[in-house]
């Protein structure tokens, strides 16, 4: 896969990672436990890995079998980066410390797993990596197609990675000093899926 190709990805990939959502609230909520960020954050990439693989086994045959699929699938992914861009910066999200105040503290293993269920079992997840990795697969490479969606899944973990452990260390000062920074992010994050979307829209007609 060309480099351009993974940037391209990337740069669109990151926007989901930095958008406050129920990855963001749980990384906050064991940043405010302090040591408990490394279990929860590694429990939420567990999930996020454990789809990465699903959509991987599933999507490359079907996708590979029928060409016009990924066609399809560029559509149905911009047409949903318009939607959650347009949402997110009408409705931008916001993060408040009453979210977090009936946590009670839990042992380590604990946070590891609640962070697993928490990302896996969001329809969400499946959703980003069914609309979005597809259309940056490269039908040129000679790379399978499942080899090449894991890979863009682990770029897509690598960042959730280093932002959420970001997120949930530096969660405390976040509420504290900075608590309409949730709001500014998604408004910016917001407006750039939007811009996005509608790129990828005018290249399919194009096409």
């Amino acid at each position: 896969m060309s480099l351009n190709l993974l940037l391209a990805f990337w740069s669109v990939s990151i926007l989901f990672v930095i958008t406050p959502g129920v990855d963001w609230a749980y990384a906050i909520s064991a940043g405010i436990r302090g040591k408990k960020v490394p279990a929860a954050v590694t429990g939420l990439l567990f999930g996020h890995f454990i789809a990465t693989i699903i959509v991987a086994a599933g999507v490359g045959t079907v996708i590979a079998a029928h060409p016009m699929l990924l066609l399809t699938l560029t559509i149905i992914g911009a047409c949903y980066l318009l939607s959650i861009g347009y949402n997110l910066f009408l409705h931008p999200a916001v993060i408040t410390s009453d979210d977090h105040g009936s946590i009670q503290s839990r042992p380590t293993q604990s946070w590891f797993i609640k962070g697993f269920c928490v990302s896996a079992l969001n329809p969400k997840v499946f959703l980003f990596f069914l609309a979005l990795l597809p259309q940056f697969i490269d039908s040129s490479c000679s790379w399978p197609i499942a080899y090449q969606i894991v890979l863009l899944g682990l770029i897509h973990i690598f960042s959730c990675g280093v932002v959420y452990l970001i997120v949930g260390f530096s969660a405390q000062k976040l509420l504290s000093s900075r608590p309409r920074a949730a709001q500014i992010v998604s408004r910016i994050s917001g407006a750039l899926m939007v811009f996005i979307a509608i790129i990828l829209l005018i290249e399919q007609i194009k096409f």
